[in-house]
Order: C-alpha cells, then structure tokens, then sequence
C-alpha cells in the first residue's frame, strides 16, 4: 500500500529547475515508484523533466506518493528535502 503526504509551496517562485533536482536526485536514492502529482497530473518523480512540465507555482499543494519496499524512508526524505529548499510544508 502506498504512502503520500500533501504539501503546500510557499516558495515565491514554486518548483524551479535547482529544487526540482534536489527532489530528483533524493528520489532516485530509494527503490520505491515515487510520484508528484498535482493539478490532476501525476508524474515520476525521478525525472526532472518530467516535474518541470507541471509547472507548480507558489502556493500550489502537490502529494507526493511513494509505493515500494522502502516508501516509508522515501517520502520522510523528500519531505526533508522541500523543507531544507525552503520550497514548502
């Protein structure tokens, strides 16, 4: 069974290409799918072009869902990342 947990941006200028990378790169740490969706888009959260194109803006709220053997860890460390970007909460 998956896990997701919904976040609010507050970044003023939402998911850019440096945080974006920060997500991809720690997402492609864990074995688990892990996905971004938002606006009624879901997309892999291991390619960067993939959340670029969602174009998520400040005060956008996107979950993010992890499903695999270790999506626990997986979305507690995503989590740490939008925090120590300064890209959410």
């Amino acid at each position: 069974m998956a896990v997701e947990k919904t976040v609010r941006i507050t970044s003023e200028t939402g998911v850019h290409a440096r945080p974006a990378t920060a997500l991809v790169n720690k997402a492609g740490h864990y074995s688990s799918d892990v996905r971004l969706a938002y606006n009624n888009k879901s997309v892999n959260l291991k390619s960067i072009m993939g959340v670029m194109s969602l174009g998520i803006p400040q005060d956008a709220e996107l979950t993010i869902i992890a499903e695999g053997s270790d999506e626990v860890e997986a979305l507690d460390a995503i989590i740490e990342v939008f925090k120590q970007e300064g890209l959410g909460e």
